[in-house]
């Protein structure tokens, strides 16, 4: 049997990796961690062309109140990110039948280190330094598709966030959003084809 779609292409920090409960750790509050997080993606929305991640993730810190001690701390204990459960597995099922690729908000070298967590190899991991954009700028979604080789419409993408639900849905991408922590919004709910809070869904999407 052939999959729905000739590729899928994933969010990194939010669809296949636990990056909030580092934020939250790091802040001491999740709470506090969220709307650093939140800060930093909105921030991300207004930016017109790549600017360093960790520039932003600093501004982001100090805007909601953090220590600059805190923003360091992201970059030194990036090896703690860890995948969310099912992730690996189901990955590793998708890429035995269709090509893969992430797209990440990031450094090139701090997604090409975050991509290792899995031990599958991506047929494409394009971050924003290398596209120069931030998601959810359409041109960092249309360099992922031209480097994974297919049509939008053929390519399922996996968001992480409702920014990135409706940037990668306005370039013709069917979008599953994995919303782990049940962020609210319903537009993004309406533009995605299926919503849900764990990654097994895709089985289903991807036969």
């Amino acid at each position: 049997m052939t999959s729905h779609y000739d590729a899928v292409l994933f969010d990194l920090f939010s669809a296949l990796l636990d990056s909030w409960s580092l934020w939250d750790d790091i802040a001491g509050d999740s709470s506090l961690g969220r709307e650093w997080r939140m800060h930093y993606l909105d921030a991300t929305c207004r930016t017109v062309s790549y600017q360093p991640y960790l520039a932003l993730v600093a501004q982001s810190a100090n805007a909601v109140g953090l220590a600059q001690a805190q923003a360091d701390m992201l970059s030194k204990r990036w090896c703690e990110l860890t995948p969310w459960p099912e992730a690996t597995a189901i990955i590793a099922e998708i890429a035995s039948k269709t090509k893969i690729g992430v797209v990440t908000n990031c450094s090139e070298q701090m997604g090409l280190e975050a991509a290792d967590n899995f031990g599958i190899e991506f047929d494409v991991i394009l971050s924003a330094e290398r596209a120069g954009y931030y998601k959810p700028d359409p041109r960092i979604y249309e360099k992922a598709v031209e480097e994974i080789g297919e049509a939008p419409e053929r390519i399922l993408y996996v968001a992480g966030s409702p920014h990135d639900v409706r940037g990668a849905a306005a370039i013709g991408m069917p979008v599953y959003w994995h919303n782990r922590i049940d962020l609210v919004d319903i537009g993004a709910n309406s533009m995605a084809i299926e919503s849900s809070d764990n990654l097994g869904g895709l089985r289903s999407l991807i036969v």
